[in-house]
């Protein structure tokens, strides 16, 4: 990074002393992104196109550069967007093993440049969410999940009708979060492939199992 930084600081100041008035925003931002791809490089599981924003990522960053929130229509069809991307279990099957998914969102593990492709990942759930009321250290970005099925209803069948809408909303928004809100912090689980939809099947368990422990 320091070496990147030091051939193009000169690059900027003659770039800068070359214009007559100050470059324009798309020029800023263009050696802006010059700068940042010159910074990093594919190693392990951290990719190049990590750097290549999305319409939701460049919409949401704008209204939070801007200080304002994000136009109404347009979070709308970054939503109706993100919808059409979430796959559904494809066996059918929405729950797996709530033991599981507590390893999983205790996880950390992944996405970094010393994880090899094809490792597996956590889901690092607590860092943002309670969940489990026994676990003491989490974080508070996210509201709490504890008695998440509980709450909802999701008691005695979680493939019962009434049940259906609660399972069907969790796994989307575990899959791919922005198309339910725009701009969530969270993580797009499924969408990004951080997660495998194993895992989600065992957080769904997780978080709507009557038997897992979130919902006693």
């Amino acid at each position: 990074m320091k070496k990147a930084i030091n051939h193009l600081v000169p690059a900027l100041a003659v770039f800068l002393a070359g214009c007559a008035v100050l470059p324009s925003d798309a020029e800023l931002d263009k050696l802006t992104a010059d700068i940042i791809k010159s910074s990093f490089r594919d190693q392990g599981q951290a990719r190049m196109d990590r750097l290549v924003a999305d319409d939701a990522n460049r919409e949401c960053s704008a209204a939070d550069v801007a200080g304002k929130p994000i136009d109404p229509k347009v979070a709308q069809a970054i939503e109706a967007a993100n919808l059409k991307t979430i796959k559904w279990p494809s066996d059918g099957k929405f729950l797996g093993d709530w033991r599981e998914g507590e390893k999983i969102a205790q996880s950390g593990a992944g996405m970094t440049w010393t994880d090899q492709a094809g490792s597996t990942n956590g889901g690092n759930c607590y860092n943002c969410h309670q969940i489990d009321q026994k676990e003491i250290s989490f974080g508070t970005i996210g509201p709490s999940l504890h008695n998440y099925g509980k709450i909802r209803g999701v008691t005695t069948d979680p493939g019962s009708v009434a049940s259906r809408a609660i399972v069907e909303y969790t796994w989307g928004k575990i899959w791919n979060t922005r198309a339910y809100n725009a701009c969530s912090n969270m993580p797009r689980a499924g969408h990004k492939g951080f997660l495998t939809e194993q895992q989600i099947r065992h957080l769904m368990a997780l978080l709507l199992d009557p038997a897992s422990p979130v919902n006693q």
